[in-house]
């Protein structure tokens, strides 16, 4: 559960650039002026540095961006980063920064020398998130991460937000491990025992089991997961940072461990990825850890559902008609469209037994929030736009991207149902809404809440801001940093 990459802090001198480093690198603000160790080395190199910065090539490039250096004369080293930086520089092009600089560091030690120590928290944040491999099952990888030494000129100052830092990352690669981890791993027993590991940062779990899911009518969820040989699960995390008298945010997230689509069989061209559909779990679980390394002072209980969606003599048929825990009956017309289901059971028990103060789910829900807002955006639903906008706020600081979209009661007709109280899907069009819609029916008047579906988001087939191809882990800095800034220091 710890980041990969070891990071040490150093006093800003000189003497360190003689120690064995595969790569260092070295912030560029006023090519006229550079600071004082950078400014020796370059007179080390013969100039090769002030050559470099005076290029054409570099001047091209952007706050944030590197001109690599390789084998200069007179150091041990075998390159020299060098990033360009301005005193107009933002929190996100320092994040850049450290992605590009960990895109270039594959399996090195790196003496990395911030004399402007501005915004050397979004640096790390970026370098270490991008410093990410999941290798597990590679058995010739390399498995040795490298590390780092960060030379600044008052590195005291910065160890507080460094741990800070590294819990957060922790969170991230810990929802990364499992989005990636395949599903003959990862089953709902698997899953559960991981979670419950969190108990030793103090997070309070509780497994609800197939027989306590009956008893207190789970239907939809039980309908799900019944054609599956690994058992439904419900896996409660609450970390109680805060007074007893503090209701708590409420986080909820969809855990299909495998998503075939049920009877209601997807295509074979692409399953695959359906490992994935665990997302909205894993991303709780994340948040559940950062919060819990960095000793938050918030109350926060998260939930999550664990089923496996299979065809088999057992599985729910197209045209079932389910109970659900709050009493409304459905009627199944798609199997493939199960993540709502799982939902429906697991918030009305969220609010039935913690009556928390919000409440945020998230989902790989629908296909057609890919088709509406690409990899780029996760679909933002919410009935509080005071909640909503605050969400919003910490995505965009983030830079993790979120667009909100609309509710309505026109929309909510589709969902009506000639047999049941309702349907489970409401058709192709408008899709994503139709099913934050259903959703909306288990969530209580006056409850504020937001529905987050990450199905473009969670894993991607190409590269993201701060990943490679594979999970993303988005979400997770998102969601602590509405806990920071609305549940902790705003009360």
């Amino acid at each position: 559960m710890k980041t990969s990459v070891d990071v040490t802090l150093k006093e800003y001198d000189l003497e360190l650039l003689e120690g064995d480093y595969d790569r260092i690198s070295f912030f560029v603000e006023d090519v006229k002026k550079l600071d004082s160790i950078c400014g020796r080395v370059n007179k080390l190199t013969k100039g090769a540095i002030f050559r470099a910065i005076s290029s054409k090539e570099f001047e091209k490039k952007s706050c944030g961006d590197v001109l690599t250096l390789s084998f200069p004369n007179f150091l041990q080293t075998k390159y020299l980063d060098l990033v360009k930086w301005s005193k107009f520089g933002t929190p996100n092009d320092a994040r850049k920064a450290g992605v590009n600089l960990a895109k270039k560091s594959n399996h090195s030690r790196v003496l990395m020398c911030v004399a402007a120590q501005n915004f050397s928290e979004e640096l790390m944040k970026g370098y270490l998130l991008r410093r990410y491999e999941f290798s597990n099952y590679k058995s010739r990888e390399n498995k040795d991460m490298g590390s780092v030494i960060l030379m600044l000129k008052r590195p005291k100052d910065f160890r507080k937000a460094l741990l800070e830092t590294k819990a957060i990352v922790d969170g991230v690669f810990f929802t990364r491990n499992l989005v990636n981890e395949p599903a003959n791993i990862l089953n709902t027993v698997e899953f559960s025992e991981r979670l419950k590991d969190l108990s030793s940062l103090g997070v309070d779990v509780e497994v609800l089991e197939e027989n306590k899911l009956a008893e207190l009518g789970m239907n939809a969820l039980l309908g799900v997961g019944q054609g599956s040989a690994n058992p439904s699960k419900i896996v409660i995390m609450s970390w109680n940072g805060s007074s007893k008298k503090d209701k708590p945010l409420a986080l909820v997230g969809k855990g299909v461990v495998f998503d075939t689509g049920g009877i209601s069989l997807k295509p074979a061209g692409g399953m695959e990825d359906m490992t994935m559909d665990m997302g909205g779990a894993g991303v709780v679980a994340g948040t559940m850890l950062s919060l819990a390394k960095r000793k938050a002072k918030a109350n926060v209980v998260g939930l999550v559902g664990l089923v496996e969606n299979m065809p088999s003599s057992t599985a729910q048929r197209p045209g079932d008609i389910v109970k659900s825990m709050k009493g409304d009956t459905i009627e199944v017309i798609n199997t493939d469209a199960e993540g709502r289901l799982v939902l429906s059971d697991i918030l009305w028990y969220t609010q039935e037994r913690f009556k928390p103060a919000c409440i945020v789910d998230l989902a790989t829900l629908t296909g057609a929030i890919i088709v509406g807002l690409g990899y780029e955006n996760a679909g933002v639903f919410s009935n509080d736009d005071k909640f909503c906008k605050s969400f919003l706020e910490a995505a965009s600081q983030e830079n993790e991207g979120a667009w909100r979209m609309p509710l309505s009661a026109e929309y909510d007709k589709k969902l009506k149902s000639r047999l049941a109280d309702m349907k489970n899907v409401g058709g192709r069009d408008a899709g994503a809404i139709t099913a934050a819609q259903f959703i909306q029916r288990f969530i209580k008047e006056d409850m504020p809440w937001i529905h987050l579906d990450i199905a473009g988001v969670a894993h991607t087939k190409t590269e993201s801001k701060y990943a490679p191809s594979g999970a993303t882990g988005w979400g997770v800095m998102s969601l602590n940093r509405l806990v920071s800034e609305k549940f902790e220091n705003n009360k």
